[in-house]
């Protein structure tokens, strides 16, 4: 058993709980130290681990560092440090990390570094709010070349060096910094030299030879070898995460989405479990419903014989999670199973993911699933009518930026675009973009800080691309699923995305997509449909949205409950009907200089009255505009009608 936390109390205590000094805490196998209630503490990851261990769900036991440890290493000074680290881990924290490991080895009865009975981990950020993609993930930490050949003996020697060179790729992109490139460009071209078209279909040889230019790529970019020493790869790899907190594409993230006043990162390290281990593995992510329309039916993606990274991060396009159902029966019904517990237990719509090792399920993680602001309405709708939550519940889920995103357009005729597709993805994100292209994430921030609307294309996104993308007004990529980076960022900022468009090529070096016997560059209109996958040459007319039932459904409980009224800053008569037709009680600013804005005649007869040189010349413009104003202030008045007492002008 772990042992019982130890408590302090404020110095300015007034009856506030006491804090705990605990800064590792153990989960799994039924039991845990943790809850989910407590994100603050152990990030979204570690909290939903702890909580679904003890609800009785099948999750690989392991241990979570605390986000207070992240925020002692990040206030500590900045100095020198081996491995290019630039703070130490803080005092006694490698202590109770070595304490809780050995808890963990003995109940795995394995090793970390115990070629006959090997403990591989996986090292996975999680902070109290979701950040997905935005901080760094090591997996198969515990590798050598003697544990390798350990694992060979027990487990296969294509399983052992598949998850050998992922583990060297992994460990020097996030631990040592050496760019992901260069280990993919050797694994691309072993592939075109061989002829193949997945890695899956690399052989043992194949294998041991990339590992081998791996090893070597170390040697290139760092001057040195990777540590063989499991229980350095370890301390590494935490502080490693600690680090990614402050990255670039991290702090990028927080800004973009105002999140503010968190501690840091926890570090969840976990017992590997493998979805590489052959045709009975497998990995996948799923949302237990659709995020895009809200619909009561599982949504998400699977591969066989693959590991988790390979879905998130869009290297392999995977297959629809119905595909599990047919290759692996039992572990899909479980899975199903567990969905249906989990959306009791949490009363809300989650984003799973899990793999399936030889035939048997394991739950990964679990979190609130992010949705548009579609699925947001009629998800809080559903979810009320099937007496999983009440009112006040189901109008906590829908968020503001929600709503703001039904108010977006949509192309006014989808029909007459249709000898205009040029290429058809997957619809990872609704809605209708407008834009032109654009290849790297710098020019698409450039593009829109000059007031221009982009598309940006990408063979794949990363993290790195997240301020690229909240700048574009839409995003295409060659690679990647319904689940990938891409898909998921532009979900919850309520941004078209068009995944997995397999048949565009995109060449980053001369900033061109080719699309059949077309090319296109850098600057050309594209238009997305992200709720059909099609991607249409040329620059579409877009159309205003329209209220869903759901959505006045939703509104009516929130009138039910609100203490303010809400008005409309409208300035036309048009803008005032809008604002009614929307839920508006009445105006509460109304710019009357806006009126002169719409038709040449007005601003004509305005700039007239701005440079007139004398009263009489004033006076005779104001004439020509005093009409044109009492039009549309009685225009106005019968859009309020009955609501006019409510409507408060400033002119």
């Amino acid at each position: 058993m772990a042992p019982a936390a130890s408590t302090r109390r404020r110095k300015d205590d007034d009856g506030a709980a006491p804090e705990t000094t605990q800064r590792v805490f153990h989960f799994g196998k039924g039991r845990s130290d943790g809850n989910k209630a407590m994100k603050d503490l152990l990030g979204g990851k570690g909290a939903n681990l702890a909580e679904m261990a003890s609800i009785g769900l099948s999750v690989p036991p392991g241990f979570t560092v605390s986000t207070e440890a992240c925020r002692q290493y990040q206030l500590q000074e900045l100095g020198g440090g081996g491995g290019g680290r630039r703070r130490a881990m803080p005092a006694g924290l490698w202590d109770e990390v070595v304490a809780a490991l050995r808890l963990l080895e003995r109940a795995m009865d394995s090793g970390l570094g115990d070629p006959r009975r090997p403990l591989l981990l996986s090292v996975r950020s999680g902070a109290a709010v979701s950040m997905p993609g935005m901080m760094d993930t090591v997996l198969n930490l515990g590798l050598n070349d003697q544990v390798v050949a350990g694992l060979a003996q027990r487990c296969g020697c294509r399983f052992a060096y598949d998850s050998y060179r992922r583990f060297l790729d992994m460990f020097g992109n996030v631990v040592m910094g050496i760019p992901h490139a260069l280990f993919e460009e050797k694994l691309e071209a072993m592939k075109v030299d061989k002829g193949l078209r997945n890695d899956t279909e690399l052989d043992v040889k194949d294998l041991e030879e990339l590992v081998a230019q791996y090893k070597n790529v170390y040697l290139v970019a760092k001057g040195e070898n990777c540590p063989s020493d499991p229980k350095k790869q370890l301390h590494l790899a935490i502080l490693a995460v600690f680090d990614s907190w402050d990255s670039a594409r991290a702090k990028k993230y927080r800004s973009i989405n105002r999140i503010t006043g968190l501690k840091g990162t926890a570090v969840n390290v976990q017992c590997m479990v493998f979805g590489n281990m052959g045709i009975r593995s497998g990995t996948g992510v799923l949302f237990t419903r659709n995020p895009s329309t809200g619909e009561k039916k599982l949504y998400g993606e699977f591969l066989v014989n693959a590991q988790g990274e390979d879905v998130v991060a869009g290297i392999r396009t995977p297959q629809e999670l119905d595909a599990m159902k047919e290759c692996m029966p039992e572990p899909y019904a479980e899975l199903v199973a567990n969905c249906k517990i989990l959306e009791s237990h949490y009363k809300e719509m989650m984003d799973i993911e899990f793999t399936v090792q030889e035939n048997r399920l394991w739950m990964l993680q679990c979190r609130t699933g992010k949705r548009t602001g579609k699925g947001a309405v009629k998800i809080a709708v559903d979810m009320v009518n099937e007496g999983l939550i009440d009112h006040h519940s189901a109008i906590k889920m829908v968020e503001p930026r929600h709503l703001d995103q039904l108010l977006h357009p949509q192309f006014e005729d989808t029909l007459s675009y249709e000898d205009k597709v040029i290429a058809t993805g997957l619809p990872a994100s609704p809605g209708a973009a407008v834009g032109q292209i654009v290849f790297t994430a710098v020019d698409a921030e450039t593009w829109h800080s000059q007031g221009k609307s982009v598309v940006l294309v990408r063979t794949e996104t990363s993290p790195e691309d997240v301020g690229g993308m909240h700048a574009a007004a839409g995003i295409l990529t060659a690679r990647g699923g319904m689940t990938s980076h891409a898909a998921v960022v532009a979900r919850g900022w309520g941004k078209c995305c068009v995944a997995g468009c397999s048949s565009i090529h995109v060449n980053d070096a001369e900033k061109v997509v080719v699309v059949g016997d077309q090319v296109l560059c850098e600057g050309d209109w594209l238009s997305l449909n992200g709720s059909t996958g099609d991607v249409i040459l040329g620059k579409l007319p877009l159309s205003p949205p329209s209220l869903s039932a759901d959505l006045e459904i939703f509104l009516s409980w929130v009138d039910e409950v609100k203490q303010i009224k809400v008005m409309v800053n409208a300035d036309t008569p048009a803008d005032a009907l809008t604002g009614r037709k929307n839920g508006a009680q009445g105006i509460g600013l109304c710019r009357t200089e806006h009126m002169f804005f719409s038709s040449d005649e007005r601003i004509k007869a305005m700039r007239q009255m701005i440079m007139a040189d004398t009263a009489e010349q004033r006076q005779k413009a104001l004439d020509l505009l005093l009409p044109y104003q009492r039009v549309d202030f009685e225009g106005i008045f019968r859009a309020m009608d009955g609501m006019c007492s409510q409507t408060c002008i400033f002119v």
